[in-house]
């Protein structure tokens, strides 16, 4: 077997408040894991954050010099500039990132956002590692995804494969209960009624606060952790609502079934821990599928939080 597959591997995520370092052996157990507080509004604070924590692992495990490394962000790299672009970390906007890193460290370096990190997290060794296509999805404070086939990451032609989020959901052709559609919602990028607007967390809030919640119920905040507590508890304005958002997801994943037809959806971010969404999409999806039959997966993803920073490490395949 040739040896350098054999090399571990190192991810960082680069998030707005953290940086993480980890080290993965070639099994993906894990040989060393470092943070430090990312420098707020300070480029060349992160390169230099990023170069400790590198030269910081290198020296504790006799590691490679030459080692690649491959870096999550919630940003993506222009193929156009090779610039940051849509950075939360605002200060790597417009900045060649790759290119200071690599003259700063002297090794290869791979950046791709965190959905596809997390997906390819997932695929290679996490909750969806038996699967051929995987499509990850990010269901949080905002509405991502990714793509693996083969436990290679696709990311297209214009970087942007996976960017469901900001698909318009056509809501002519949902067939549940209409009552909460009485107005378009506005997204951030210009466009009415992404899937973004109406399944991330903040949305589900939206959702349930306009049409579902009880006006008596003014000591709830109704964020999307509680609506789950309350449908759990049996409140039926929380069951209604969660099961009306399985609807409308199952409606988006429509639209990825009919083209892509992954074998597995793994599901990240805070709404994937509402169980009631893994046993209702299997029901409602049949109404919208071009199909007879439904074989796909629907799982959680097994590593959460640290799917950015390791699917960060799986950038180089091989290692070669």
């Amino acid at each position: 077997m040739n040896s350098r597959k054999l090399q571990p591997r190192i991810g960082i995520d680069l998030g707005g408040t953290k940086i993480e370092i980890v080290v993965l052996k070639s099994d993906g157990s894990i040989l060393a894991r470092q943070r430090e507080n990312t420098p707020r509004d300070n480029y060349d604070g992160i390169l230099k954050t990023i170069s400790g924590l590198l030269e910081k692992v290198s020296t504790e495990l006799s590691l490679p010099i030459d080692l690649p490394i491959g870096i999550c962000t919630p940003g993506t790299v222009s193929r156009v500039s090779g610039m940051i672009m849509n950075s939360n970390s605002t200060c790597l906007n417009g900045r060649p990132l790759p290119n200071d890193l690599e003259a700063l460290i002297m090794r290869p370096v791979k950046i791709a956002n965190d959905a596809d990190c997390f997906t390819l997290s997932e695929a290679w060794d996490g909750a969806a590692k038996e699967s051929k296509s995987v499509f990850g999805l990010i269901l949080g404070t905002g509405v991502g995804g990714g793509i693996v086939i083969n436990q290679q990451l696709v990311q297209g032609a214009d970087s942007i494969a996976g960017e469901w989020g900001h698909i318009p959901l056509c809501l002519d052709a949902y067939q549940g209960s209409k009552e909460s559609f009485t107005n378009d919602r506005k997204c951030f990028c210009g466009r009415k009624n992404c899937i973004e607007t109406w399944l991330s967390g903040p949305a589900l809030t939206r959702t349930y606060h306009n049409t579902f919640k009880n006006p008596d119920q003014t000591q709830e905040d109704g964020n999307a952790k509680l609506i789950a507590e309350l449908a759990l508890a049996g409140q039926q304005a929380a069951l209604d609502c969660i099961d009306e958002y399985c609807h409308l997801l199952a409606l988006a994943l429509s639209n990825i079934i009919n083209v892509l037809d992954p074998d597995t959806f793994v599901f990240g971010g805070g709404i994937s821990n509402i169980d009631m969404l893994y046993e209702r999409l299997p029901h409602y999806l049949p109404r919208y599928i071009f199909s007879d039959q439904l074989e796909t997966k629907f799982v959680k993803a097994k590593y959460g939080d640290s799917s950015g920073v390791r699917g960060a490490a799986w950038l180089w395949p091989g290692n070669s």
